[in-house]
């Protein structure tokens, strides 16, 4: 009698998880993922109308997702986060794409958030923004060198990668709390400059109004980021939860009273949505003739922009390891470093080709015609996965209950009610980030690397799916034809 086929694909085990985040790593990892001055220089720029598109896209993406996040945390705290919740309601295709779409939105993400750090450390010295502010080959230079040096304390390992992350969300808030009590000593010396009339507060309708609305509520996604480690956080049950909870204060601060402290100092015409915050501290620095602020908060903007790069780069690399084990990608993105506890493979593959959207963003415009672009192609593909995300939350409140999960006040009405409200936000978010800027000096060229980027990067999940699947299909085959007989 033949024993039974031996599927050659099966690991023996997954591999061991080191538990490296304890509560204030997570609260700090939240405040570095959740919130982005990048995004509150983006704000600024758009005028006060600003601060009520940010409160409005609170409520209709930060709230559902968060409230998501912590009941999908709580029920099923897996290593892989949406890869695992989206394959588990609706299979291991729906799973696999929407880890893919989530991993490789950030390979476009890495560079304008190093592009918008490049022109952030120019402050730091008068003579480098003379000579560089307008310069590609810095950027690029700079994007490159942060970029190797998150992928490095990465490798290292969670034990070291944290503290990247942890300085970085120390820092973000130090500039934000710097940044709050400046505008308040200008609008007491000097007032506002910006008016903050019901008429100026009320938000536009023109193409560049709703197509800023996408970029917010892109802003306000993060929460969902450390599921993708859960299972190197402590307790992840109790972790993530509360430390979404205590970080979510910080993150609104960040954005509300960050936004609006930059417009009492600067009139909204005149913010550089690449280095805004910055940008309005040497206001107040010149205008007080407090000359050291402004390297100095230049320092810790970076540092924070760091931090983003550093805990971005590792939360990610965490889906094509557990795609890995599943056999999707070459078994070599499924191993963790057996010293440093690091997916090597994932790290080190997925900087190579965010350093080539690096050097291509950069074809035919200028530096702000490649950030503009950067953006778009980022918020385009980092959304498509919320709508799984969401739409699996649906699907699994039907699952029973479990004693650790956390009950949601409502229960399945609630969860159903927020996932509703987060997916059409992402729909019309979607749709509304692929307009090209009204200052772009090519608009159709474009369009044509954002929806481009976005079809190449949808198809190529597809076919590492398919082709994945095949490999997996041989292994069976092979498996069955090999298989001892007694």
């Amino acid at each position: 009698m033949p024993d039974p086929p031996r599927d050659v694909a099966a690991q023996p085990s997954p591999p061991l998880l080191h538990r490296s985040l304890g509560l204030p790593d997570v609260v700090l990892f939240f405040v570095i993922t959740g919130s982005n001055l990048q995004w509150v220089a983006t704000a600024a720029a758009a005028g006060p109308s600003s601060l009520v598109v940010w409160i409005v896209g609170a409520l209709a993406m930060f709230v559902p997702l968060g409230v998501v996040v912590v009941y999908l945390s709580s029920r099923f705290p897996d290593e892989g986060g949406l890869y695992v919740w989206s394959k588990r309601a609706f299979g291991p295709f729906a799973g696999f794409i929407t880890g893919w779409t989530y991993w490789t939105c950030n390979l476009p993400y890495f560079p304008s958030l190093l592009y918008f750090t490049a022109g952030n450390a120019l402050f730091i010295s008068a003579a480098s923004r003379t000579s560089f502010s307008a310069a590609p080959l810095y950027f690029a230079i700079v994007s490159l060198a942060g970029l190797a040096l998150g992928t490095f304390v990465n490798v290292l390992g969670l034990d070291v990668g944290k503290w990247l992350n942890n300085v970085g969300a120390v820092s973000r808030w130090l500039v934000t709390l710097g940044l709050i009590a400046l505008g308040g000593i200008m609008l007491v010396k000097f007032g506002p400059a910006n008016a903050f009339t019901p008429h100026a507060l009320r938000p536009g309708l023109a193409i560049k109004d709703v197509i800023f609305w996408s970029v917010i509520a892109f802003a306000w996604t993060g929460p969902e980021a450390l599921s993708f480690m859960a299972g190197e956080v402590k307790n992840p049950r109790r972790a993530i939860p509360l430390g979404l909870a205590l970080a979510a204060p910080v993150t609104a601060a960040v954005y509300v009273l960050g936004t609006a402290s930059v417009l009492v100092i600067l009139r909204s015409s005149d913010v550089d949505p690449s280095a805004g915050v910055v940008q309005a501290i040497e206001h107040v620095a010149t205008r007080l003739g407090w000359p050291l602020l402004t390297p100095i908060a230049a320092i810790l903007v970076v540092a924070s922009c760091m931090g983003s790069v550093g805990a971005w780069l590792g939360a990610v690399a965490r889906i094509p390891f557990v795609a890995g084990i599943d056999h999707y990608l070459p078994k070599g993105f499924g191993r963790m470093h057996p010293r440093w506890h690091s997916p090597v493979v994932a790290l080190v593959t997925q900087a190579i080709i965010a350093a080539g959207f690096i050097v291509l963003s950069q074809g035919g415009t200028t530096v702000k015609g490649a950030y503009d672009v950067l953006v778009s192609m980022t918020v385009i593909v980092t959304l498509l996965p919320f709508l799984f995300l969401f739409a699996s939350a649906i699907k699994l409140t039907r699952e029973p209950e479990t004693i650790a999960s956390i009950r949601i006040p409502g229960g399945r009405a609630t969860i159903v009610a927020v996932s509703l409200v987060g997916f059409a936000t992402t729909v019309v978010s979607t749709v509304l980030a692929g307009f090209p800027a009204d200052d772009d000096p090519n608009k159709l060229l474009a369009v044509v690397k954002v929806v481009g980027l976005t079809i190449v990067t949808v198809g190529s999940g597809v076919a590492v799916f398919v082709a994945g699947g095949r490999r997996s299909a041989r292994r069976r085959a092979q498996a069955i034809v090999q298989a001892p007989t007694r």
